[in-house]
């Protein structure tokens, strides 16, 4: 009787983290040298952004307009309604208009990615790319990675707006905190790091969002049931990598004591 050896593997999951991390690597090699397909990145750039700005905006609009409704029945309360505005500016700014930006980017086009990719993989769409002699990396991953990168902080601002917007109209209506009042305390509070911040979170996000999605498609194995299982995979990787980075990012770039309040 044979006794049957058992073989050390790694998991198929931390398989694929380790692709997605090569995948990162060697987008940015070729970004740097330049390999770019254009007209590629253009098309991305149009499915990445105008098609993810109302669902954005909306999504953006209603978190403002709930965030000023818990803040602002207490800061009246305790005599601080002057400060609505400025602190509603701050939370979206640095965390909510990057974070909930990226996480509906997340849902919508990561998916896309991950499905499209894939569906590409279980069919050999990717092997014939090989076969013409076009890097599957130039021509697929690095249009949808700039395209993520490019339009991700654009559509960050655009929610930040758009949230501030929503906070200004409860805040007037429903708890008669003047106009002026509302601006004048969001421009005390905000500085221009905090704007640049917001941007440079969502570059981040954006990065993350396209790598993962698109390393989760090329590892697509099994037909369509591995394609529904990459998409699933990769949205949720995404979330979690969003929520993480996130927290590194806040820690350096608002370390020490805040000057807000100060100002």
């Amino acid at each position: 009787m044979t006794n049957k050896i058992k073989k050390n593997y790694v998991p198929i999951w931390l398989q694929r983290v380790l692709a997605a991390f090569l995948l990162g690597g060697q987008v940015l090699v070729h970004v740097l040298l330049v390999r770019i397909n254009r007209r590629n990145t253009m098309e991305q750039m149009a499915s990445v952004g105008p098609d993810s700005l109302i669902i954005a905006l909306v999504t953006a609009s209603f978190v403002g307009m709930v965030f000023t409704i818990q803040v602002a029945r207490e800061f009246i309360y305790f005599g601080a309604g002057t400060a609505v505005g400025g602190v509603l500016g701050l939370a979206l700014t640095r965390e909510l208009a990057p974070v909930l930006t990226a996480v509906v980017l997340a849902g919508r086009v990561g998916s896309a990615f991950a499905a499209e990719i894939g569906t590409m993989r279980v069919t050999e769409q990717i092997d014939a790319l090989y076969i013409l002699k076009t890097d599957p990396i130039d021509y697929l991953v690095i249009p949808r990675v700039l395209a993520c990168c490019i339009m991700l902080p654009i559509l960050t601002i655009l929610s930040l707006i758009m949230g501030m917007a929503g906070g200004l109209l409860i805040a007037t209506s429903l708890y008669n905190i003047p106009q002026s009042v509302f601006l004048d305390s969001a421009r005390n509070f905000l500085g221009l790091w905090d704007l640049v911040s917001a941007a440079l979170k969502a570059m981040v996000f954006g990065g993350l969002i396209a790598v993962i999605g698109c390393s989760w498609g090329l590892t697509t194995t099994g037909g369509a049931k591995g394609v529904g299982q990459s998409t699933t995979a990769a949205v949720v990787i995404s979330l979690l990598a969003i929520f993480i980075s996130n927290f590194f990012l806040s820690w350096l770039m608002f370390q020490g004591a805040g000057s807000a309040l100060m100002k």
